[in-house]
């Protein structure tokens, strides 16, 4: 068995097998018509007859919940566990390793947390001067109760609701572990790994059965426990209409590769923290998700774009920050490679964060992971130089006889250009001349209105001319051509890596720290000075 020698080696040729799915997901459980104040007034006054709107109102309905809770917990004989410093998936692996059915509670925790909740706050009217109730919402430290369960279909599972109106609540569900059901309940033979897979009979079907987990699997889930456990709605309340709902507060969305062996994951990193931490300005790597980030002025983008490595002991994992969604790369268990994208506010994208938006995000996610993976890959496939140079710098002649000029290696502008190229490629639905200009004037020094939309059609002509972009049909976008990444990413690493940090060690005449280079071109010119002067030669 040959042992990998690039990142591409390690997808193409030592991958037993790949799987994509939804991993991880927290979604708020919550009744929308009680998230306005108007709601909650049109709850107690126009649903359940009261005068009036108010925390006093609020009150018996708590108490009656907390004690349904623990007359819940002692009928079923289960244990009531408050939470301190540890964490709650340490406790619950514990009872799921005790729980010998195949569904059912597995216990019932309890943890104060912050909360969003409804107020009554005493206002008063200024022609009168009477007093009246006005609802405001507000946040307080509550009681939630966090009701860790064992699905026959999803596996483990924890849903906790606050005990505080409107009694918000969040589910967590984990798409791996409703795959491992699902295939064995198919009769496909696998091997778990942690919250994945390590072996699989058959990995068509098992990414059939991934590919189906969506709303209406999630929603089912809900909707069955709630049957079973307690909560503080009635039956007349739900149906009036006040009734959970889901969102999703965060989703995480993986790619795994299984690898022949550890090695393979070893070197892939490797690879991968050597080279692609400055490649293509990778601090603004949030384009892969096809957003503008808009750097400076009253319209600047919240949050940190970066590319972070995070070590655990020996263990290296690559992050990439965009707003607030994480794409984490990792080697899981010495075994796999697995690449995540993690989602945590839908509406950084222009989706809403209802539960139907599911689709949508998967699309995102699953798109993010491979199109990571395919600029890792291609940075560091051997490339054909000597063609590439060529193909790139010569011009070109169209049959009409035009010529259009080639883009020289050393020209400062075509080095932007082919930087753009390499941020531009991550972008899912293209780039126009308006993109290009506002990313290159940057680079150039300069401001986007200093480059006229002409020069940049010059540009987009040469670029087209000699195939490393591509115009979307009946559009005015452009695409960067699996050739123009290729390209883009040998000159930029030539030029960036080899020329300018080679010339600068040669002719810096006293450098910081002798490099080995910088030593072997002073001995090289020592002996050629030498051998000119024993020959009484002119140097």
């Amino acid at each position: 068995m040959t042992v990998a020698r690039s990142a591409g080696d390690v997808l193409s040729d030592h991958t037993v097998f790949e799987v994509e799915s939804i991993d991880r997901m927290y979604c708020n459980v919550w009744v929308p018509r009680l998230a306005y104040g108007a709601g909650v007034q049109g709850f107690f006054v126009g649903h359940r007859g009261h005068h009036y709107a108010s925390t006093a109102l609020m009150d018996p309905m708590t108490k009656a919940f907390v004690a349904s809770i623990h007359g819940f917990v002692t009928a079923r004989g289960l244990e009531l566990v408050s939470f301190g410093k540890e964490r709650k998936d340490d406790v619950a692996q514990q009872f799921l390793a005790r729980f010998t059915g195949t569904e059912g509670v597995l216990f019932v925790g309890r943890a104060q947390e912050k909360a969003l909740v409804w107020r009554t706050q005493r206002r008063y009217n200024p022609a009168t001067g009477e007093p009246y109730a006005w609802l405001v919402r507000s946040t307080a430290f509550i009681n939630y109760f966090y009701f860790y369960c064992l699905d026959e279909d999803f596996g483990p599972f924890f849903l906790k609701f606050g005990t505080y109106f409107p009694y918000t609540a969040k589910l967590c569900v984990n798409g791996n572990e409703w795959a491992k059901r699902q295939a064995a309940n198919a009769g496909i033979g696998f091997t778990a790994l942690d919250n994945g897979f390590a072996a699989v009979d058959d990995v068509a079907a098992l990414q059939q059965i991934c590919d189906r987990l969506g709303p209406a699997q999630i929603d089912a889930l809900l909707r069955k426990w709630l049957a079973i456990l307690p909560h503080p709605f009635t039956d007349d309340d739900e149906t009036a209409g006040y009734r959970y709902e889901l969102s999703i507060l965060q989703a995480e969305f993986s790619l795994t590769h299984m690898l022949d062996r550890p090695v393979s994951g070893r070197i892939f990193f490797e690879q991968v923290l050597h080279d692609n931490l400055d490649i293509g300005r990778p601090d603004q790597v949030g384009l892969i998700f096809d957003r503008r980030i808009i750097a400076k002025g009253r319209a600047k983008t919240p949050g940190r774009f970066r590319t972070r490595v995070i070590t655990d002991g020996v263990t290296p994992s690559l992050h990439i920050d965009y707003k607030n969604t994480t794409i984490k790369q990792y080697h899981k268990e010495g075994r796999a490679l697995r690449t995540e994208t993690t989602i945590n506010n839908p509406h950084d994208f222009g989706v809403t964060k209802r539960l139907t938006s599911l689709p949508d995000l998967r699309q995102l996610g699953f798109s993010a992971n491979r199109r990571l993976l395919g600029v890792q890959t291609i940075s560091h496939d051997p490339i054909r130089g000597a063609q590439a140079f060529h193909d790139l710098t010569a011009p070109i002649v169209t049959e009409e006889g035009t010529r259009i000029p080639g883009l020289r290696f050393g020209d400062t502008r075509v080095h932007t250009l082919l930087q753009a190229l390499l941020v531009h490629r991550l972008l899912v639905h293209g780039f126009t001349n308006r993109d290009l200009r506002t990313l290159i004037a940057p680079l150039l020094g300069t401001t986007a209105e200093h480059i006229t939309a002409g020069k940049m059609t010059y540009d987009l002509r040469r670029l087209r001319a000699h195939g490393l972009i591509e115009r979307i049909p009946h559009t005015r976008r452009y695409t960067v051509t699996a050739t123009g990444l290729q390209y883009a990413l040998l000159f930029t690493h030539a030029h960036d890596h080899l020329l300018r940090a080679g010339l600068s060690q040669v002719n810096d005449p006293s450098p910081p720290r002798k490099t080995k280079l910088h030593n072997a071109a002073r001995a090289y010119q020592a002996a050629i000075d030498e051998l000119t002067q024993n020959a009484r030669l002119a140097a």
